[in-house]
């Protein structure tokens, strides 16, 4: 483990594709295992329960959204803001904002918790289900213990970035690791071997998430972190959370809008479903669906973590004016994020049968024909999601979160939800199916047009500090 002293100041110093590889790997690592908390919790509903089951997830996946909304919003905020400070020697800022990040976090968590008690009823009547739906009551009874670990999930992912950020990736990824870890040993175990379903899953997911942000507080209120917790310190600064949240708007934007369009896809999802696939309809459409969007969370979270491993990287030289150093490591993040996407988008085409297998070995005819299609029409334009992915956070480190709002809203909001209501409205299920790849295109094109402007603007910094 690095020593407290050096452990930032190699940012601006190693080689970037060594830098990028050795803050990489272990976000990758741990986005993928945390990515499982999900994934394993579908798999096994899928085969201890029913497929119905794993339409009451999908239904609860918008909220669970809203809450790591929050968490990336005062997280990521944090952790770039920690990089820019410890990136210009500003360490007592650096510390101001580590402290707010905790304090805002386990509040907002208790009060979205609190929310969901007291409203859980009319919330899930929203999200999407057709009058007399299955998948309804298993959504009731999974939301209802799944909001008391809303702090936890909090607390570990959005400290995770700040721990990161001050040159530990390693203690990130341990974190991660516990958690999921703990989740995937408990599901069989309380979902089968206790026949408690998929309050057996909520439960697992919580207390897995209560280990994993034990440990991430144990290392950061001790002396081997770079910046310490001290609440008896912590004094409000109106200067501090505006910043952070400057610099977490973009990926907030991004994940709340993405639970509105999550909304907006299962509603029209069981609508049309309903209709194309008779009686039932609805829930297949939900289960179908559901078990698609755990395959691409799989495939992403690689590029995800890519982009994590990326950040103090360029957050750091950004901040000590390295413009070349910058320039350097968003082109090796996004030429391996474009990789995987490429891999993902592979498989998803060759084997798409024997994917959804893995969720629903006994799943209806309906479901067994309806997903693996749908899959195969949403990973069409895949191999660029990793460009686009990247590009977003490659404007907030570099100082234009303005822009990076916008290309996290171009994909979500103002290309997928226009897509979602005419492509549905024309071509029904298969529309709404359609809506997805044709706003990746879209704002594919838009960001790269911003990108190539922006890397001619680091080259002309670069060669202006010489």
């Amino acid at each position: 483990m690095p020593a407290r002293s050096d452990a930032a100041l190699r940012l601006g110093v190693e080689p970037v594709g060594a830098l990028l590889l050795r803050f990489s790997v272990p976000a990758v690592t741990g986005m993928v295992v945390n990515a499982l908390y999900n994934v394993v919790d579908r798999i096994w509903v899928g085969r201890g329960v029913n497929e119905n089951a794993l339409g009451g997830l999908s239904l609860v996946l918008p909220l669970m959204t809203i809450n790591m909304a929050f968490a990336m919003l005062f997280g990521v905020g944090s952790a770039n803001l920690i990089s820019m400070r410890l990136g210009q020697g500003r360490k007592q800022d650096a510390e101001n904002a580590l402290n707010h990040c905790l304090v805002f976090l386990v509040l907002v968590g208790l009060v979205l918790m609190t929310a969901g008690l007291l409203f859980t009823d009319q919330i899930l009547s929203l999200m999407g289900a057709e009058e007399g739906s299955q998948a309804l009551g298993y959504a009731r009874r999974y939301f209802r213990i799944i909001l008391y670990g809303f702090t936890f999930a909090m607390v570990s992912f959005g400290f995770s970035h700040c721990t990161r950020a001050q040159g530990f990736p390693l203690v990130t990824m341990i974190s991660m690791l516990l958690g999921a870890g703990m989740n995937m040993i408990l599901d069989p175990v309380f979902i089968i071997g206790f026949g408690w379903g998929v309050e057996g899953a909520a439960w697992a997911t919580i207390i897995s998430q209560l280990a994993s942000a034990v440990w991430i507080l144990w290392f950061n209120f001790g002396k081997k972190a770079v910046l310490r917790l001290r609440l008896s310190a912590f004094k409000l600064s109106a200067g501090i959370m505006t910043d952070i949240m400057a610099f977490g708007s973009s990926q907030f934007l991004l994940q709340f809008v993405m639970s509105v369009v999550q909304l907006l896809f299962n509603k029209s999802v069981g609508w049309y479903g309903a209709s194309v696939l008779g009686e039932g309809g609805g829930d297949v459409a939900l289960s179908g669906i559901n078990i698609n969007i755990s395959i691409a969370m799989m495939i992403f979270m690689p590029v995800f973590g890519i982009n994590q491993g990326a950040q103090p990287v360029l957050g750091f030289n950004y901040g000590a004016k390295k413009f070349d150093r910058v320039r350097k490591a968003y082109l090796l993040a996004a030429g391996a994020a474009t990789a995987i996407c490429l891999v993902g988008f592979a498989v998803c085409e060759l084997f798409p049968h024997f994917l959804v297998r893995i969720f629903a070995p006994n799943g209806s005819a309906a479901l067994l024909s309806f997903a693996p299609r749908a899959m195969r029409m949403m990973v069409i334009f895949m191999p660029l999601n990793g460009f686009q992915i990247v590009s977003t956070n490659f404007f907030v480190v570099t100082g234009r979160p303005a822009l990076s709002i916008f290309l996290s809203m171009l994909r979500q909001c103002i290309a997928l939800i226009p897509c979602i209501l005419l492509f549905g409205k024309l071509w029904g299920l298969w529309g709404v199916v359609a809506a997805s790849p044709a706003a990746d295109g879209f704002a594919v094109i838009c960001t790269a047009v911003m990108v190539l402007t922006e890397l001619r603007k680091l080259k002309a910094d670069h060669l202006l500090s010489l």
